[in-house]
């Protein structure tokens, strides 16, 4: 096949960023990858490092020159490359894919769309992009795919398929080399702290202030014994005096932005993700898949990542009392913490494996193909499903 990528994101792109790389990285190897992304933004910058993957820039804006300009140069592109599959992973881009493939016929590739937050699904531009811009609809969770019900893309053919993790790259590692991630702090972490920690990034609907809220209001001893470490862009001012305000200064560690989060996710305790809007969550399924056991917000789609009780725990949002009796419990019961770990790289392995969510977004894309065929003519999808039946 010939798969094109998009995106619009300028910046990191975050999750949808760890989606798309992850995926054209693995299909590299049988298929044709194309990633269109604006220049400045990591998708564009880190896909240029995978082999086999050819990467264009592209600016997905909302202005009307923009979007014309745009939508003429992947016109032509589309008109050039015959791709198989387009797969589109945000509003902006979805829209201009869908102009720049107006009246195509013979070269028209099929339109696969995924679903990655939870706003609304509503009003005319979504109607247009569901109607003459897609042909099949990725959810990355239950919760999602119960967001697109009686919308117009439920009369599409609509997949479930969830977060895949490398297990290999985010793997538990030794107690001796995590020993020595936490003496890098000194004493910043005291040596017996319950080390808490996140890598889904500052942004406000992360949540991240609630673990902080939770923990001023434990008793000065208990809250001496406990560290968070937020990873991600520094806070802002309003941010920094909430913090200040409750007291929580010195318990609480920014670490930036990191290119690798590996280090800091094996120096936890425990990870969290308490977001007030979150489809599945890449963090979440990286932090378990290091064996470190999480405590996630019952909220979106961050439940279908937990058994609770077992390799997790889930809260209400902002229920901070709650919170804090379930941070001074453990606190007190470290073999907890440490059975809930090893449950939950065992879940990894069980559910959240790369191969598994290649495998079935592969799926996606031939069961497109043959349900609408392509008169686009690259030969790449018969030569794809003879390599299949030859294997």
């Amino acid at each position: 096949m010939k798969i094109l990528y998009t995106n619009f994101h300028a910046g990191d792109g975050g999750g949808h960023t760890t989606y798309i790389l992850s995926l054209a990285a693995a299909l590299a190897g049988r298929h044709r990858v194309t990633v269109a992304a604006p220049k400045s933004s990591r998708l564009y910058a880190s896909a240029q490092l995978l082999a086999g993957v050819e990467v264009i820039a592209l600016e997905f804006r909302n202005r009307l020159g923009a979007m014309t300009g745009s939508g003429w140069r992947l016109r032509q592109l589309i008109a050039r490359e015959r791709f198989d599959i387009v797969h589109v992973n945000g509003s902006a881009d979805h829209r201009i894919v869908m102009l720049a493939t107006l009246g195509l016929k013979r070269t028209r590739p099929r339109i696969v769309f995924t679903k990655h937050n939870d706003l609304p699904v509503s009003g005319l531009s979504t109607w247009l992009k569901g109607k003459l811009g897609t042909d099949s609809v990725i959810c990355v969770s239950d919760y999602t795919r119960r967001r697109l019900a009686k919308t117009v893309y439920d009369t599409k053919v609509v997949w479930v398929v969830h977060h895949g993790v490398d297990l290999g790259r985010f793997a538990p590692v030794r107690s001796e080399v995590v020993a020595r991630l936490r003496s890098r702090w000194r004493e910043a972490v005291p040596r017996d702290a319950l080390v808490l920690g996140s890598i889904a990034g500052t942004d406000c609907n992360k949540g991240w202030l609630n673990m902080v809220a939770a923990v001023a209001l434990l008793p000065a001893a208990q809250r001496e014994r406990i560290r968070i470490v937020v990873a991600g862009r520094l806070p802002d001012a309003l941010q920094c005096a909430r913090v200040d305000a409750l007291g929580m200064t010195d318990h609480v560690i920014f670490t930036g932005v990191l290119s690798d989060v590996r280090p800091l996710v094996a120096a936890l305790d425990v990870g969290f993700v308490l977001s007030q809007r979150e489809t599945l969550s890449f963090a979440c399924r990286e932090m378990m898949a290091m064996g470190k056991p999480v405590i996630v917000s019952d909220s979106g789609g961050l439940p279908e990542n937990v058994e609770a009780g077992v390799n997790g725990w889930i809260v209400a949002p902002h229920e901070h009392e709650h919170l804090a009796q379930l941070l001074a419990r453990l606190l007190g019961n470290r073999l907890e913490i440490t059975l809930a770990g090893m449950a939950a790289r065992a879940r990894s392995v069980a559910q959240f494996s790369l191969q598994t969510f290649v495998e079935r977004t592969e799926a996606v894309y031939q069961e497109c193909l043959v349900r609408i065929p392509s008169l686009a003519g690259s030969g790449s999808v018969a030569e794809w499903k003879v390599q299949r039946n030859s294997g």
